[in-house]
């Protein structure tokens, strides 16, 4: 079944539609709050599409991405009770934020680095670093560093591979889609409680 090869030109002519930088803006800062889709999706597809727009995207990418941190951190720091902590029980999201408080504990500043670069859900550590009224400078700068290198990363990378990567890429994207999927279901059935 070649689902991913379809949903993947789709994607691709979603990248060079004149209001993707928009949609990419709006993503990158509802990704810093709630959104469960990572910026990387869409900022891929554009930058391989676009190359020369590439630094561009990353830069709407990474500023809009802080913008929406700013705005989790203003949550967790003055509407956790009301807001926030009810959205979270609803979600089921109560150890992660737990689990985000002892990163917190463990290794103060850095957390908001490690989860501003990698795959860990950011958006919890934004929230979560309002609850525990981290200092609001470094705050801000550490994200600006850690989601600008992550951003400026995927978009080099893509510029850098190009066509080549895009013709591998299509060659097995199908089988890719369906190793992520059994991975997901896999660590889905090893973690469960």
């Amino acid at each position: 079944m070649k689902i991913f090869s379809r949903l993947y030109r789709q994607v691709m002519m979603w990248a060079v539609h004149r209001h993707a930088p928009v949609y990419l803006s709006m993503t990158s800062f509802a990704e810093s709050i709630f959104w469960p889709v990572p910026v990387d999706v869409m900022l891929a597809p554009m930058a391989l599409a676009k190359p020369e727009l590439a630094w561009r995207y990353a830069g709407l990418a990474t500023l809009f991405s802080v913008l929406g941190a700013v705005l989790g951190y203003l949550l967790g720091y003055a509407l956790w009770e009301p807001l926030v902590e009810p959205f979270i029980n609803t979600m089921g999201y109560q150890d992660k934020m737990a689990l985000a408080q002892q990163w917190f504990n463990d290794w103060g500043i850095w957390v908001i680095f490690i989860a501003s670069f990698t795959p860990i859900p950011y958006k919890v550590f934004t929230v979560t670093a309002g609850l525990l009224h981290m200092v609001f400078l470094p705050f801000v700068l550490i994200s600006l560093v850690g989601r600008g290198l992550r951003f400026f990363l995927v978009a080099g990378l893509m510029v850098w591979g190009g066509v080549r990567m895009e013709r591998k890429l299509i060659q097995y994207i199908d089988l890719l889609g369906w190793l992520c999927i059994a991975a997901a279901v896999i660590a889905y059935l090893v973690f469960r409680h």
